[in-house]
């Protein structure tokens, strides 16, 4: 018998190694194939979008927030990754009994190389996912050393549209942001606030981010907020980037030296 624990310090029994997987979170979904293991993969999301293939090789079973639980049954898993944030408490409620069910729970860069671990044991290729670690650490490393004497610009990162919200603290996108040397100007308020155009620190910020995800800004969107703040730079960036915390990450630092550029 196989024992192992997710990222929310739950056990999980397995009488051997998975080898059918349910993924409810696209940015793991993409992480389980670049760790070679999309084989093994039967079911998906609606919104698991990279590989852009896998929505037509596999099942899909709803989004993250609503699935249909008779397609899950049906595939008779012997896993099912979810995500605390991504996921409701309901849904992983609503699973429990079909399989072990893995909830990861990602805040930084340690928890996103911990969930990479725990899928190398889960999985048995520990050597794939050590691999994997040390080339996103190189990454980071020569973004870094490339960075160090740069002046770290203020930004105000946008995540939705009506009611406008950004990210704040307590969240991975500010991780990123620091990580690709921006100061973050709502780094002292928590998750994701609901702010107007006249806020204090929308007006500190030197530039204003646009994300692409999970509202998919547009060119419109840039020219609405241009008007509101002509002195500042707009700039719709790749949400993937800064909010996928699995192999995408690989692809991140390079697209964050862009943004200095």
């Amino acid at each position: 018998m196989k024992t192992c624990k997710d990222q929310l310090n739950r056990k999980l029994l397995f009488g051997r190694k998975p080898k059918r997987i349910v993924s409810l979170v696209p940015s793991q979904t993409e992480l389980l194939v670049d760790l070679g293991l999309e084989g093994f993969i039967v079911g998906v999301t609606k919104f698991c979008v990279h590989p852009n293939h896998l929505r037509m090789s596999k099942m899909v079973v709803g989004g993250t927030k609503e699935i249909n639980i008779e397609k899950i049954k049906a595939l008779r898993p012997d896993i099912i990754l979810c995500n605390k944030e991504e996921n409701t408490k309901e849904m992983i409620e609503e699973l429990t009994g079909i399989a072990p069910i893995h909830v990861s729970d990602v805040y930084n860069l340690e928890d996103s190389f911990e969930l990479i671990n725990m899928y190398g044991d889960i999985f048995e290729i520990e050597r794939t996912t050590s691999t994997l670690i040390s080339n996103i650490k190189l990454e980071r490393e020569a973004f870094q050393l490339q960075n160090q004497d740069i002046e770290k610009l203020k930004v105000a990162y946008f995540i939705w549209k009506k009611p406008w919200m950004v990210a704040a603290s307590d969240n991975f996108i500010n991780v990123m942001l620091n990580e690709a040397r921006f100061i973050n100007v709502f780094e002292s308020e928590k998750r994701y606030p609901e702010i107007d155009f006249n806020n204090s620190k929308l007006k500190e910020a030197d530039l204003i981010f646009l994300s692409t995800e999970p509202f998919p800004f547009k060119k419109a969107d840039v020219i609405e907020l241009q008007s509101q703040f002509p002195d500042k730079k707009i700039k719709i960036v790749d949400g993937e980037l800064f909010s996928w915390y699995g192999s995408r990450l690989l692809k991140s630092y390079k697209y964050f030296q862009t943004l200095h550029n």
